[in-house]
């Protein structure tokens, strides 16, 4: 009874060495005798104890791996280009993903560093920001070639950072701030040519009412004077034209000195204003006029007969 008992105990510890469990989205590689027997998917499963063993486990997810490389562009300023690389391992090839390639992450950092250090050199720095695409592209198609005969598939790689030296950031700042300046200057002297033209055109607008304003005033002053001298003359019997004219000019004159000294910043010159001084005025005003009228006089007789 005890044997029998003995040997169903070995038995069951027999069997429970054997049996073994693999998590979800892994798989296991079962060696016989150090020979690769099968491949054990999720789930339980078993071994022979003592003649069967688990080599090893290998995840089925989809990975990355950032790569951080150092290499200077065209235009000789040293950057950082960090690729990450999603890769996984192929179902079909587990097998060659185990023993084929041994440390998975240094053979794609290795290709990576290749591969970037052969194409950010013949590219100016302002165009690597615009050209990463093509760059992660490129390591890509290197990745899938190489690592497919490892058992490793490539999901995307992605240039996910272009750090250039300290120094060399600051100084592109500098330059794209000293552009925007200058396009704010451009803009400002645009503005202000606008706002010049407009004062240019606002001003000759208000010119060109004064003086027709101006000229409106002096065509209301001769008729105003022509009314006036008619009354004058119907209302005070004996008085000539001459001298309506010169009690009209003399009126103008005094209205002149008043304004004058009402204003507290006149630069006005004065002239001379005695008795006297309005005679010579009245004169020289007088004779003006006469020789004006006679000018108009010789014009009209030497001008020939209408045909």
């Amino acid at each position: 009874m005890g044997a029998v008992t003995f040997l169903i105990i070995a038995v069951f510890v027999f069997l429970l060495f054997g049996l073994f469990t693999v998590r979800q989205q892994t798989a296991a590689l079962v060696e016989r005798f150090g020979k690769f027997k099968r491949v054990a998917s999720a789930g339980l499963n078993w071994r022979i104890p003592l003649i069967d063993r688990v080599a090893g486990r290998l995840s089925l997810r989809v990975r990355q791996l950032d790569v951080r490389v150092e290499t200077k562009t065209k235009d000789n300023v040293f950057v950082f280009v960090i690729v990450s690389v999603q890769y996984y391992v192929i179902p079909e090839k587990i097998v060659d993903a185990f023993y084929k390639l041994q440390n998975p992450e240094a053979q794609i950092t290795s290709y990576v560093y290749d591969v970037v250090r052969a194409r950010v050199p013949g590219i100016k720095l302002d165009d690597v920001f615009e050209t990463k695409d093509d760059i992660a592209q490129a390591v890509k198609i290197e990745l899938e070639q190489i690592m497919d005969d490892f058992g490793y598939g490539i999901v995307k790689t992605l240039v996910t950072d272009i750090d250039p030296d300290a120094n060399v950031k600051a100084s592109m700042n500098q330059i794209n701030a000293a552009q925007r300046q200058r396009v704010a200057a451009v803009e400002e002297a645009e503005a202000e040519k606008i706002r010049v033209v407009k004062a240019a055109e606002a001003e000759a607008e208000s010119k060109a009412l004064q003086g027709k304003g101006i000229a409106d005033q002096r065509t209301a002053i001769v008729r105003g004077l022509e009314e006036s001298v008619s009354q004058f003359k119907e209302s005070i019997e004996g008085t000539s034209a001459h001298d309506v004219m010169n009690l009209v000019l003399m009126t103008q004159y005094f209205d002149t000195l008043k304004d004058v000294g009402l204003s507290s910043n006149s630069n006005t010159i004065m002239i001379p204003h005695s008795p006297s001084g309005m005679n010579d005025i009245s004169a020289q005003m007088r004779d003006a006029m006469i020789q004006a009228n006679e000018v108009s006089k010789k014009s009209t007789r030497k001008a020939p007969p209408a045909a």
